[in-house]
């Protein structure tokens, strides 16, 4: 995935949750079972979206106050510092970009490996739960599934987040990605639809962590035992994601060690004990095909999720793509090597290929120790999901706070860097909806992420067409025609999973696009009556052209 950036030849444009646990995917798939205009704003065609950027900075506030530009003194700015284009717009010229924000710098930045592991546990999380696409389909479709289904999906959703979250490495990620194709009504509803979903699928972790234990520990099975094990167990995972986003990193990296090596052993152990034949074993007449679709999509999805965190990377130009690279191997090989392993050595029963028969496959080829090893691991995995989701939903408020989205009181950081409300609110959302009962809302979920990657898509291909020359740092090696073919099956993919859905799924969904339909002109009018203050940052490039209504800021 090291592709290089092309020339520009004119402006250029803006500076370059996990394992789906098979409650996700059997609620997507027991619910297909069952039977205002915004106003994206004026286009400027002639003005592509420029590097602008101000110098003033502003770090935590522990070391000095952030210092956020009001819309009118970002204008000013630009204006002093700027040069006038042959349409009368104003750009602030700038030189190469070497990191996101430079008021950022004093914070520690995430390096390539933990990077990988982030994104891993943003993706999968182990191989936990995939067992159902063997009761689905038969060990042929499963592996063949699990190698081909990337190529579909995972590859182009992997590619558009590595070119895109380089040409905008900012808190924001894919809202930013809306709100520069698309404009920022739309921006806003990508975050609100993108930040509900990540917040509805990082509640179930704690949850599903405690049912893997509660075999060794009863007490945790209800009532109040539970209930304080789940508030004490988000509450950690919450101030482990305060202390800092390199902690983050780190803690994915030894959990997924921790997740993956008893996968490593008992695929080694099983090798005597492998039967090549019983990976051939298919009947076309006897596969659930929903079941089979479900597992392998929410198994192989939320590649864009990292694109949030792309601000707090070092030099994502280069290790964003990388770690795209590098965790899309890790994924596929996590999937499909247990599969292979564990459906070769095991007289098949498609019927015991359901949640958690990976554990009794291990004590089958390995021992008990073996199997306590990857029950343990596939809790411990859990909670590394659930950091990694929280990490990305609280950056991408910030990020949104910090084009004027959202209240600037989301834009605070700790003095680790880390955006304090943006957790806090994230935090809500999980204890919240960890009392409820995720069999439909979970589907919903599903139904908004899909809502969601249609706008990128749409996002994706509108500025490679619309400013086709302009410097990607990470550009796909293929031109408009290819990153539009590039893009069709995954959306044919997307509008089978939507027309798969139930009406009660369909009602609850819409109705969560349509309170964010109504909430960003709300949150507009709250703006203009100066009852809550927004601003831009200083620190962040102009998205649509100074010759808009407002220099600094994407609202029109």
């Amino acid at each position: 995935m090291d592709g290089g950036g092309s020339e520009s030849q004119g402006l250029p444009p803006p500076p370059p949750p996990s394992t789906k646990s098979s409650t996700h995917r059997r609620a997507a798939a027991a619910a297909a079972g069952d039977g205002g205009d915004g106003g994206a704003g004026e286009e400027q065609e002639a003005a592509p979206p420029s590097h602008t950027r101000t110098t003033v900075h502003h770090n935590s506030d522990a070391t000095h106050d952030q210092k956020l530009m009001t819309k009118e003194e970002t204008t000013q700015a630009s204006i002093e510092m700027g040069e006038r284009n042959g349409n009368g717009a104003e750009y602030v010229s700038v030189g190469e970009l070497h990191s996101p924000r430079a008021r950022v710098d004093n914070f520690k930045k995430l390096s390539l490996l933990p990077l990988v592991f982030i994104i891993f546990y943003e993706v999968s999380g182990g191989p936990f739960g995939v067992e159902d696409s063997v009761q689905a389909a038969g060990p042929l479709l499963a592996l063949v599934g699990f190698l081909v289904f990337p190529l579909i999906w995972s590859v182009p959703e992997a590619l558009i987040t590595a070119e895109m979250g380089t040409m905008f490495p900012e808190a924001g990620g894919y809202v930013v990605w809306v709100s520069s194709a698309l404009g920022p009504y739309w921006g806003f509803q990508q975050g609100w639809m993108k930040w509900l979903s990540g917040v509805i699928d990082n509640a179930l972790y704690p949850v599903l962590f405690l049912d893997y234990l509660k075999s060794a520990i009863p007490a945790l099975g209800g009532g109040v035992p539970r209930v304080a094990a789940v508030l004490v167990l988000t509450l950690l995972l919450t101030y482990m994601n305060y202390r800092g986003l390199t902690v983050v990193g780190w803690v994915a990296v030894l959990l997924g060690i921790f997740s993956i090596m008893p996968f490593v052993v008992m695929g080694l152990v099983a090798i005597p004990k492998v039967k090549p034949s019983r990976w051939l074993v298919v009947n076309l007449h006897n596969v659930d095909w929903n079941l089979y679709l479900n597992t392998l999509f929410w198994n192989l999805n939320y590649w864009d999720s990292i694109s949030t965190l792309a601000g707090e990377v070092e030099n994502p130009n280069k290790t964003l793509p990388k770690a795209l690279f590098y965790a899309l191997i890790l994924v596929v090989l996590g999937y499909f090597f247990p599969l292979l392993m564990g459906t070769g050595a095991v007289p098949l029963d498609r019927e015991l290929w359901t949640d958690g028969y990976f554990s009794d496959v291990a004590k089958i080829i390995g021992g008990v120790w073996l199997r306590w090893w990857i029950q343990g691991a596939a809790a411990v995995s859990n909670m590394g999901m659930f950091v990694a989701e929280m990490s990305s939903d609280s950056f991408q408020l910030l990020g949104m706070a910090e084009r004027g989205m959202l209240p600037k009181f989301f834009g605070k950081r700790s003095r680790y860097g880390t955006p304090v409300i943006g957790i806090l609110f994230s935090a809500s959302g999980v204890l919240l909806l960890s009392w409820l009962s995720f069999q439909e809302i979970v589907a919903a979920e599903n139904f908004l992420y899909c809502f969601g990657m249609i706008l990128e898509f749409i996002s994706f291909i509108r500025l490679r067409v619309k400013y086709p020359a302009t410097t990607r740092p990470y550009k796909i090696p293929t031109g408009t025609v290819g990153a539009i073919l590039m893009c069709i099956p995954p959306t044919v993919l997307i509008c089978v999973v939507l027309a798969l859905s139930t009406l009660k799924v369909v009602i609850v969904s819409l109705a969560a696009i349509l309170i964010g339909l109504v909430m960003q002109p709300c949150l507009t009018y709250v703006e203009r009556k100066r009852w809550i203050k927004f601003s831009v940052s200083a620190d962040l490039p102009d998205l649509h052209g100074a010759n808009q209504e407002s220099v600094g800021s994407i609202r029109h």
